[in-house]
C-alpha cells in the first residue's frame, strides 16, 4: 500500500469575510478599555500633567486606528484551511504566522466552539487535537455551517483512518 505523505503546502480556503468584522469588533473593546483607562487618568489626575496626556491619548487613538484597519484584513489574507482524505492544512496570523500540517491518521478530537461574540456574528471555531507537542490546530472564523461540516468530515475519516493517533 502506497502512503503519501503529506506536504507543506498552502491551504485552499479562506476564513469567512465575516471574521474582519468580529476581529475588528474584538480589538476595538481591548482599545476602547485602553483608552477609557486614558481618559479617566486624565480627568481624575491633577491637571498639572494635561499637556503630556492629550497628545498620549492622541498616540494611542492613532495606534488603534491604525491596528483597528490593518489587523483584520491582513489576518483574513493570511488565515486559510484546508481538509484533504490525508490531512488538515492550517496557516494563521498576521505578524507571526504559523502553517501547520496534522495527518488525518493522528487525530484525536475533533471540536467546535462558539463564543458569544462569535455566536453573534454567526462564526464558530475547529479545533484538531493530535498527539503532537505543538498542540492543536485551530482553523478560526469559519461560518457556522462550514465549521460544522468540517468537523463531521474530519470526525467520521479520522474514524476510517487506519492509524494509532500518536
Amino acid at each position: 500500500m502506497d502512503v503519501q505523505t503529506p506536504s507543506l503546502r498552502p491551504p485552499l480556503h479562506r476564513v469567512s469575510r465575516t471574521a474582519i468584522r468580529y476581529w475588528t469588533v474584538r480589538a476595538s473593546l481591548g482599545w476602547l478599555i485602553v483608552i477609557g483607562a486614558q481618559i479617566a487618568w486624565m480627568v481624575l489626575a491633577d491637571g498639572d500633567h494635561r499637556a503630556v496626556r492629550i497628545p498620549a491619548l492622541a498616540v494611542t487613538a492613532v495606534f488603534a486606528a491604525a491596528h483597528l484597519i490593518v489587523m483584520p484584513q491582513w489576518r483574513y489574507r493570511v488565515h486559510r484551511w484546508e481538509t484533504t482524505p490525508e490531512a488538515v492544512y492550517t496557516l494563521s496570523g498576521w505578524f507571526k504566522q504559523e502553517w501547520r500540517i496534522a495527518p488525518v491518521s493522528r487525530i484525536q478530537t475533533v471540536d467546535s466552539e462558539r463564543g458569544p461574540l462569535e455566536q453573534l456574528f454567526g462564526l464558530a471555531n475547529v479545533t484538531v487535537t493530535t498527539a503532537s507537542a505543538a498542540g492543536p490546530l485551530k482553523i478560526s472564523g469559519l461560518d457556522r455551517g462550514t465549521a460544522d461540516r468540517i468537523v463531521h468530515e474530519l470526525t467520521a475519516s479520522a474514524q476510517a483512518t487506519a492509524g494509532d493517533a500518536t
